[in-house]
């Protein structure tokens, strides 16, 4: 019987850039065992919320190593003045 696959969250630290206009542009994904990945172009950028924690958050389209991938920025809540938020994609897991 196969189990259902579920989006699952993997927080990662990320080199990001300020433009003139206070823009962040993600430049690389720096994994938990110490592998970067080069951002090679950003395709698109959007809104986008955390429904499991009701944060506003960005989403933003990235080339890394030729293919199409989602990176994803949450926004820290109010209560927390001193973070800004972090970054995170979603793998997709299967629960057996």
């Amino acid at each position: 019987m196969q189990g259902k696959r579920q989006k699952q969250r993997t927080y990662v630290r990320v080199n990001s850039d300020f433009d003139s206009t206070g823009f962040m542009q993600p430049r690389a994904v720096i994994w938990r065992d110490g592998r970067v990945f080069s951002i090679e172009e950003i395709r698109d950028f959007r809104p986008a919320s955390s429904l499991s924690a009701e944060l506003y958050g960005d989403c933003y389209t990235v080339i890394i190593n030729g293919e199409e991938k989602h990176l994803f920025f949450e926004r820290a809540d109010d209560r927390f003045p001193c973070r800004v938020g972090r970054w995170f994609v979603e793998n997709r897991s299967t629960d057996v």
